[in-house]
């Protein structure tokens, strides 16, 4: 878990919840991703990010980025970073933590995903989302969806995208970007994950986690969390969801 006041991550024990360790690292730590061995980290008023090992907290090294980075992608060799002071995406190589490129998107860049092929970004300030070659980081599309998308996550099929502006979901075909559906969730929607079977949508005005059927988008519940939801994960067999304020998680 980021815990952005502290400057530092807190690693839990997914089958109780334990707090394993505490590690520091840069100034507003927002961001996380796994890449098979490290945690990164964004640390949004660093202008970095940060790679931790995953094992015991190790700090393996600190890369600068664009300004204000904030979602993180792993695709399998290389981490893919948002930069929403910037209106840019960093991409670095996982092993080492050297640049690769960077590439222009909408405004304020703060979501990020891998489909398995190509990044999709979620421009907070421009009410769409951008596609990027996973090769060559080129343009492919951008596609306008609700207000102030924030979080995205990718199904195996479709990317969902959570507009925090407009209290709904917008999923899209990745193959090219149409429109799904738009699905009403709680308010102030941000954080999404999906857990293999539903989308799990963190409301934080709601104080509230939605969970909907991936395959029509329709209401599987919604549930109570802690004082401002705004991240949620799968660990391959429960969510979580990360409350600021009371700085806590809850656990389904």
């Amino acid at each position: 878990m980021a815990n952005y006041g502290s400057n530092n991550v807190t690693k839990l024990r997914a089958s109780d919840g334990t707090a394993l360790g505490t590690y520091s690292v840069g100034a507003g730590p927002f961001g996380l991703a796994f890449d098979g061995a490290n945690i990164w980290v964004t640390n949004n008023s660093g202008n970095n990010v940060t790679k931790l090992r995953a094992s015991d907290g190790t700090v393996l090294g600190t890369y600068a980025v664009g300004s204000g980075p904030s979602g993180l992608a792993f695709d399998g060799t290389n981490i893919w970073v948002a930069n929403r002071g910037s209106n840019s995406v960093t991409e670095l190589r996982a092993f080492n933590g050297s640049p690769v490129g960077t590439y222009t998107v909408g405004a304020n860049p703060v979501g990020i995903a891998f489909d398995g092929a190509n990044i999709w970004v979620a421009n907070n300030g421009s009410g769409n989302v951008t596609e990027l070659n996973g090769l060559s980081g080129t343009v492919l599309g951008t596609f306008t969806v609700g207000s102030s998308p924030t979080g995205l996550a990718f199904d195996g099929a479709n990317m969902w995208v959570a507009n925090l502006g407009s209290g709904n979901v917008t999923e899209l075909h990745v193959s090219d970007g149409s429109v799904v559906g738009t699905f009403s969730v709680g308010s102030g929607p941000m954080g999404i994950a999906f857990d293999g079977v539903n989308i799990w949508v963190a409301n934080q005005s709601s104080n509230t986690v939605t969970a909907l059927h991936a395959s029509d988008g329709s209401l599987m519940g919604t549930f109570q969390t802690g004082s401002v939801p705004q991240g949620v994960v799968f660990d391959g067999v429960n969510i979580w969801v990360a409350s600021i304020v009371g700085n806590n998680v809850s656990k389904f």
